[in-house]
Formats: structure tokens, C-alpha cells, sequence
């Protein structure tokens, strides 16, 4: 009951101040994360908490469900089908690029990890988080294109490192004889995945046409028709769950689903995650700061800062490098394009996994480095999103309009600055 009085009066005390904060360079994560350290276990202990509880789980399990169904409802895959070269870049190149440089990076400096648990950590820091520079994807003065590919990718981007990290743990398992023969764990991820998506597709469409055929006839409120929303992403994940599939492969592909067949219902889904969404969201950032980095602060060595910073620069600067080679777009476009992958939620919950469903050796290890990281990118991203964002579309407006940063796409679209 602490717990929950000092979350409530957190969100209230920042609710109260946040139309001075907008278009600053304080952001609702680095307000909440700083609140989580100073009131958590390494602070003034009121809150409290360990990430083995329920409490704790659930509000993981949660808002990734959230996150992975509203990410990928945002995203418009008919437009992306046309204007998919920047985004496939990242995603298609990038993505495999920084687990690769991100696992030697690991192998490098953590000696006693072996191949598989340094492929797990950079798997749980790959996906990232455009809310954390938001400033960046909402300053209408920069070219569309990279606003959007930005957008776009952190849209995806969760959904498609989920199954890789799943992979990694249970490889990273098997390396540690916890879960039997090769082939079963082989089987065991073509049952999680598959059963997943084919749920995810079943949930996503099948409501989605509902929900819309409904919807014309009259028959839906509008209380209920984001309730209804909300229940589609809760059965794919409960579905796929009972079915042996994995429940947030399940949600993502709704999500994507859904967006597709019931378009014009998708505002409400936003709707709906800039509000209640966003309640779990900064719920979730002050229990990082205070049950899960906060305690942990002691652990975090030279090593593990080393990687952070390797990890937010150096592997995500040349995973975008190589996935930009013959776009034709300039060298700052790239460094704009590379710092700004700032890792966030999805790598918490990601951790918060491996600890609760692996049994991995190195599962501490893995939740010490993502904190670690997270906690740096919510500052550095932060506070250099809206300078940096002001400076590159002044520069921007000198290019001419054939320039490959100024081809006009489709705004898909875009979550609120927090």
C-alpha cells in the first residue's frame, strides 16, 4: 500500500508541473527514474520491492503486452509496403549487425561470458525506444523521412528482437544443461514462435474485422470500443500462453494485425496508450530506478559502464553506418540516425525476463548491464534530444529537395513525447 501511495503521489506531483517540462530537456522517464532511485532500496527504502515478486512481474508482463500491441498497431504496414527503404535498412541490416557487434563487444569485455550469453545481452539491448527522444520524432522541422524511420523502426524493432532473445536464452540455457537435447530446445522455440504468431494472426484479424463490422453497425460504445482494444491484446497474449505459444510474439503480431483490418480503429488504441498506457509506462521506469538499478547500483563496475557506453555508441553508430551504406545520405544523418536508438523499456522488460523465465547463469549479470544502460541513455538521450534535434533541421533546411533525407513519406503515427 506504500507503494502504490508514493507511485500515485509521483504521478500527481509530475502531472501537476508537466506542461512546464514539455519542450524542455526533462523528460518523464528521467524524472521518474531519478524519483525510483532516490525512494528505492539504495535511497530513502520507501519504495520497495525485489524483481522476483509478483507485483513486479505482473507490471513487467503488462506493459510489455502494451507496448508490443500499441507499437505495432502504429505502424501502417500498407504505407511501409511503399516507403520501406530507410526502415527495412535498420531493421533488416542494422538489427543483425548490432547483436553481432554488440555479442563480440560482450565476448570482449565480460571474459567469463561464453558466446551465447554475450549474444543474450546485446539481444536485450538491441530494440529501441523513440519515446526516450521523442523531442526528435515530434519536431515537425526535421525531414519527414527520418522522423518517420526513426518511428518506424522503434516500432518493429521490439517485435522482432523478442524472438531472438528467446532463442539466445534458451541456447544460453542449454549451454548450461537446464533444458535438455539441442533438439528440444529447437522445438520448444518453433512451438514458442509459431504458435505465437499463428495466435497473434488469428486475434488480430478475426477481432479486428469483429470489432470493425460492429462498430459500423452501431452496435459499440465508445467506452467499450477501447475496452475492446485492450481485451484483444490480453487474449493473444492469454491465448498463446494456454496454447504453449509465446504470449508477446502473440501480442506483437495482433498488434500488426489488427492495425491492418481495422484501421480506422487504431486511434483509439492510441488514445488509450497515451493515457493508461503511459500510467504503467512511468510506473515501470520508477520501479527500474528503484527496485531494479537502484539496488544494483554496487554492481555496476568499469566493465559494465564500458559496455554501456560501447553499446549506446559505438556498436549502434556502426550497425547504422553499415545499414545506411548507398542510401546516398549524408555522414550527420547517420550519426543523427545512430545516437538517437535510445534503449528503454523493452530492454528492461527483456531483462526482467531472462531472470524470470531462463534460469541462465549469467541472468544478474544481464539485468545489471541493461540497467546500466537504460539509466545512461534515459539521460544522455534526454537532455541532448531537443538541442541537437533545433540544430540538425536548420541544417537540414540547406538541402535541396532531391536530397535522399527530404523524399516525402507517410507520417505513421507517433507516440507523445513523455
Amino acid at each position: 500500500m506504500i507503494d502504490l501511495l508514493v507511485l500515485a503521489g509521483l504521478v500527481l506531483a509530475y502531472g501537476l508541473v508537466s506542461g512546464r517540462t514539455s519542450g524542455s530537456p526533462v523528460t518523464a522517464p528521467m524524472v521518474f527514474v531519478a524519483a525510483g532511485l532516490v525512494l528505492g532500496d539504495a535511497g530513502l527504502d520507501v519504495l520497495s520491492g525485489d524483481v522476483s515478486e509478483g507485483a513486479v512481474r505482473v507490471l513487467a508482463e503488462a506493459t510489455l503486452v502494451l507496448v508490443l500491441f500499441t507499437d505495432a498497431v502504429r505502424i501502417d504496414l500498407s504505407a511501409l509496403r511503399r516507403e520501406y527503404h530507410f526502415p527495412l535498412r535498420l531493421l533488416a541490416i542494422g538489427l543483425p549487425v548490432a547483436v553481432v557487434l554488440g555479442t563480440a563487444a560482450a565476448v570482449l569485455i565480460f571474459p567469463a561470458f561464453g558466446l551465447w550469453d554475450a549474444a543474450l545481452v546485446a539481444a536485450v539491448l538491441v530494440p529501441t525506444d523513440a519515446a526516450l527522444g521523442a523531442a526528435v520524432i515530434a519536431d515537425r522541422r526535421l525531414p519527414v523521412r527520418l522522423r518517420q524511420t526513426l518511428n518506424v523502426e522503434s516500432g518493429l524493432n521490439d517485435g522482432l528482437a523478442l524472438p531472438v532473445v528467446m532463442l539466445f536464452v534458451a541456447l544460453a540455457a542449454s549451454a548450461q544443461g537446464d533444458i535438455g537435447s539441442t533438439g528440444s530446445w529447437v522445438w520448444f522455440m518453433l512451438r514458442q514462435i509459431g504458435l505465437g504468431v499463428a495466435v497473434g494472426v488469428v486475434v488480430g484479424n478475426v477481432g479486428g474485422w469483429l470489432l470493425r463490422r460492429m462498430d459500423q453497425a452501431g452496435w459499440v460504445t465508445a467506452t467499450y470500443r477501447r475496452l475492446a482494444v485492450l481485451a484483444l491484446a490480453g487474449l493473444a497474449y492469454g491465448g498463446a500462453e494456454v496454447a504453449t505459444g509465446n504470449g508477446f510474439v502473440a501480442a506483437f503480431v495482433a498488434g500488426l494485425c489488427f492495425g491492418s483490418v481495422a484501421r480506422e480503429q487504431c486511434p483509439y488504441v492510441h488514445e488509450f496508450a497515451e493515457r493508461e498506457g503511459e500510467l504503467l509506462t512511468v510506473a515501470t521506469f520508477a520501479m527500474f530506478g528503484a527496485v531494479i538499478i537502484g539496488p544494483r547500483l554496487p554492481e555496476v563496475g568499469v566493465s559494465v559502464v564500458l559496455y554501456a557506453v560501447v553499446s549506446l555508441v559505438v556498436v549502434r553508430l556502426a550497425a547504422v553506418a553499415v545499414a545506411m551504406i548507398g542510401s546516398g545520405v549524408r555522414a550527420e544523418t547517420v550519426l543523427f540516425l545512430g545516437w538517437f536508438g535510445p534503449r528503454g523499456l523493452a530492454s528492461i522488460l527483456f531483462a526482467l525476463l531472462v531472470v524470470e523465465r531462463a534460469g541462465v547463469a549469467v541472468a544478474n549479470d544481464v539485468l545489471v548491464i541493461a540497467g546500466a544502460t537504460v539509466l545512461l541513455s534515459v539521460y544522455a538521450h534526454g537532455i541532448s534530444a531537443s538541442p541537437w534535434a533545433r540544430g540538425f533541421a536548420r541544417r537540414a533546411e540547406g538541402l535541396a529537395p532531391t536530397a535522399s533525407e527530404r523524399v516525402p513519406v507517410t507520417e505513421h503515427y507517433t507516440r507523445h513525447r513523455l
